[in-house]
């Protein structure tokens, strides 16, 4: 059974640095793309960025281009989100993403449950 599970979101002061992290289970995570998510109150949820298999390929929204990094560790199945210069508007529901298969491109079929990240001061 495929499950990913995040954690590290938290409150934090505007300007400050978070790093997400989400366990992969269930399914060989070196074979597929990821993404992160997130969702903020009242609004839909939005693509923040996804990697490629081999994690030496991203693509980001541009609303977080140049502040946050995605990553990620074949070797212990982990996806990771580096995000600095944090904005009130960056308030969300974070959620990892299994993709479809190996594309970036084609699609995210499976979620975490989220983990929350409020900025403010």
């Amino acid at each position: 059974q495929v499950q990913l599970v995040e954690s590290g979101g938290a409150l934090v002061q505007p300007g400050g640095s978070l790093r997400l992290s989400c366990a992969a289970s269930g399914f060989t995570f070196r074979d597929y793309a990821m993404a992160w998510y997130r969702q903020a109150p009242g609004k839909e949820r939005e693509f923040v960025a996804n990697i490629n298999t081999g994690g030496d390929a991203q693509t980001y929204s541009n609303s977080v281009d140049k502040r946050f990094t995605i990553s990620r560790d074949n070797a212990n199945n982990m996806l990771y989100l580096q995000m600095d210069s944090l904005k009130p508007e960056d308030t969300a529901v974070y959620y990892c993403a299994k993709g479809r298969d190996s594309a970036r491109f084609r699609g995210f079929d499976t979620w975490g449950q989220g983990t929350q990240v409020t900025v403010s001061s």
